[in-house]
């Protein structure tokens, strides 16, 4: 009932900067924190940056810096500015969020959700 579409990933030079942007929609009530997480083959998706609803903010060291996670709750759309990028940050970004949303028998329930992922590509 919740669906997650990323954007803005793709393959840059070292350096560079990227913009990736997540739209939720479908039944949703609130949504609580949005994030971003990477994963690359064989490796455990790991956390890049998340977002409260209140606009508090969690880095992942190695971002810290570098990213910067924003959101618009009246559009229910969470974004990732990249700058600085690293061959080490490329990875399939997927979108997460926190959701309040009203299932099949109308009910509220607080479910998370994942976007597909959209593929950044650092060269060197």
């Amino acid at each position: 009932q919740v669906q997650l579409v990323e954007s803005g990933g793709g393959l840059v030079q070292a350096g560079g900067s990227l913009r990736l942007s997540c739209a939720a929609s479908g039944t949703i009530v609130s949504i609580n924190t949005m994030g971003w997480y990477r994963q690359t083959p064989g490796k455990q998706r790991e956390l890049v940056a998340a977002i409260t609803s209140g606009g508090s903010t969690n880095y992942a060291d190695s971002v810290k810096g570098r990213f910067t996670i924003s959101r618009d709750n009246a559009k229910n759309t969470v974004y990732l500015q990249m700058n600085s990028l690293k061959p080490e940050d490329t990875a399939v970004y997927y979108c997460y969020a926190d959701v309040i949303n009203i299932d099949q028998g109308h009910l509220k329930i607080k479910g998370d959700y994942w976007g597909q992922g959209t593929q950044v590509t650092v060269s060197s």
